[in-house]
């Protein structure tokens, strides 16, 4: 049920026509972000995927969010926050268009995300706002991909991006528009790309008013209305149904972009009836490298977390929103001041998501929780000439890691998790795209933590140098700091990256090594590590254990320090029953 306007007798909801209408809703946004992948010309967002979509309505509440990338939705919300506070709804007209990036000026997370926000009239008025956001290969900044693990402020980080109306009418800013460009190095695939945004919001825009025309704007209005009243209540209802306390977690940073002792990420979790707080207090204090989290990011993460755990089924709305109260301590690596460098947040992010989930699983029975995932990103970045285009090339990639394992089942292999769901660059995009090669890609044996249930195996990526001259920069974590497992679940690998890796001059590299100058010839070698496990060991069933050293997934020497002679013999002695 809602209340009715003035308070008079509560009214049912009509669950049908609200399922459907919110499924109406997410199809808009849905079709923006395909049309944003299939027009757009850079490979990170056509072929990577590395964008996101979503509607807001003229009060800048959340009405739908396409299913993209998750750490992007803090971005776009705050985006539309900044043009509220700087604009007034009657001082946009039909056609216009904001830009931004920045996450101190203009809710953004990092700068290679651009937002794209579009206000849609109907008969005169703002009712919607359409909204998109990419991931650029390129900024500018002091470092090619805009991403390095090592800035120590954010003016190294590229092109900041206020709220600016970057169309008018219906008519791009041409001048605005290469401006930006000409400040990163590849203008042509910003100029392109931006285009694509523009005109995706467009299309969104058209799309939102023919829903209008069909059901009329007192019926949208209930109807968005009923939406975001049942997302919330639904929520505090899981809320409720979890005993009340304090259920504290704690992940860490291998570092905070420079050697140096890890970083706590720490997460305190007070249910109280239908209320949930998380608390940030305790994690470590402002990183003197890239890998602070901002406001938008650190909000993103929180509100995928609860969704994910509590109920993956709820409306991407507001309703998911509201109902969680989060404290951050400032001057913290959760809750930078500015102008603290930002870059390598999703390195943040994607641990401080471990310390929610191990925080809120505390809360559920044993069966419905899972070990710790991979919890971060390794990202690189690769840059050079590029002889056929004759400009300068990024080529950026983000790899994925094991999940953790499950009570009934083992953790997914080689999977981005939490806020970063970008899919990896095929080996022919790659090769075709870019003067490089792709010399292995593949899993990484013994990297998932040993238990009843064993954690998803990291990946393996090896990227050979074509020509001289050409940088890389990488922003990684858990070179130290593995995923533990739970309830006698044993702890995963963690991630290397090498240098030449298998030669005599291999080097193992640092996780924010930055600004490599690299020869033709030489190679770069990407073993991110595995999730954890679920369980002790003893208890797996020998038909798994079988399995994984027929597939090659555990060796014998691994099988035999984790699980034991015993178990290996009897899975040595056992037939194959089905395909490998």
């Amino acid at each position: 049920m809602t209340e009715t306007a003035g308070g008079s007798a509560p009214r049912l909801f009509d669950a049908i026509q609200m399922e459907v209408f919110s499924n109406r809703l997410l199809a808009i946004a849905e079709d923006m972000g395909s049309i944003l992948i299939r027009s757009s010309f850079s490979t990170n967002i056509k072929e990577r995927r590395d964008c996101s979509t979503a509607l807001f309505d003229e009060r800048g509440r959340l009405i739908a969010q396409a299913d993209h990338i998750p750490i992007h939705l803090g971005a776009m919300i705050g985006a539309v926050e900044a043009i509220l506070a700087r604009y007034k709804l009657e001082d946009m007209a039909p056609g216009d268009a904001f830009i931004c990036n920045d996450p101190y000026l203009a809710g953004g997370s990092h700068l290679p995300d651009i937002s794209i926000i579009t206000p849609v009239h109907h008969d005169g008025v703002v009712r919607f706002f359409a909204g998109n956001i990419a991931h650029h290969a390129d900024v500018g900044g002091r470092t090619p991909g805009s991403t390095s693990g090592t800035s120590r402020s954010i003016f190294e980080e590229g092109i900041r991006l206020p709220v600016i109306r970057i169309a008018r009418a219906g008519t791009i800013d041409v001048d605005l528009l290469e401006l930006i460009a000409h400040n990163t190095r590849d203008p042509e695939e910003r100029i392109l790309d931006l285009k694509t945004q523009v005109g995706t919001n467009a299309r969104g825009a058209e799309m939102l008013l023919r829903l209008v025309d069909r059901m009329g704007w007192p019926t949208v209005e209930l109807a968005l209305e009923d939406i975001l009243t049942y997302t919330s209540r639904r929520l505090k209802a899981r809320f409720a149904a979890l005993p009340d306390g304090e259920y504290t977690f704690e992940r860490s940073l291998d570092d905070d972009g420079f050697e140096g002792p890890k970083v706590p990420i720490v997460c305190t979790a007070r249910i109280k009836g239908d209320t949930l707080e998380l608390d940030f207090a305790g994690s470590g204090p402002e990183a003197r490298g890239a890998v602070n989290l901002p406001d938008s990011a650190i909000k993103a993460s929180v509100y995928y977390c609860v969704k994910a755990v509590l109920d993956p089924g709820l409306m991407p709305n507001q309703g998911i929103i509201d109902p969680i109260k989060i404290t951050a301590p400032e001057g913290t690596i959760v809750n930078p001041r500015p102008p603290a460098a930002v870059a390598a947040r999703a390195v943040t992010s994607n641990r401080l998501c471990g310390a929610v989930f191990g925080a809120l699983y505390q809360a559920l029975p044993p069966e419905d929780t899972m070990a710790s995932c991979n919890d971060s990103t390794s990202a690189t970045s690769v840059s050079g000439w590029h002889p056929r285009r004759k400009a300068t090339y990024v080529y950026p990639e983000s790899m994925g890691g094991g999940a953790g394992a499950f009570a009934d089942m083992d953790g997914q292999d080689a999977v981005h998790v939490h806020t970063v769901n970008s899919t990896n660059l095929p080996v022919e995009a790659l090769e075709l795209e870019y003067p490089l090669l792709l010399d292995e890609y593949c899993l990484v044996p013994d990297s998932g933590g040993a238990g009843r249930h064993r954690g998803g195996l990291g990946m393996a990526r090896q990227i050979h140098i074509r020509n001289d001259g050409t940088i890389f920069s990488a922003r990684s974590d858990a070179h130290l700091v593995p995923a533990p497992g739970v309830h006698g679940g044993k702890p995963s690998s963690v991630t290397r990256i090498v240098r030449n890796a298998g030669t005599p001059g291999a080097e193992l590299l640092h996780s924010k090594a930055s600004g490599l100058v690299m020869k033709a010839g030489e190679t770069i070698r990407v073993e991110t590590l595995g999730g954890g496990g679920w369980g002790p060991p003893s208890q797996r069933p020998i038909e798994l254990l079988a399995a994984d050293l027929r597939q090659g997934k555990v060796s014998r020497e691994a099988a035999l320090r984790d699980y034991g002679a015993e178990m290996v013999a009897k899975a040595e002695a056992m037939k194959p029953t089905g395909p490998l």
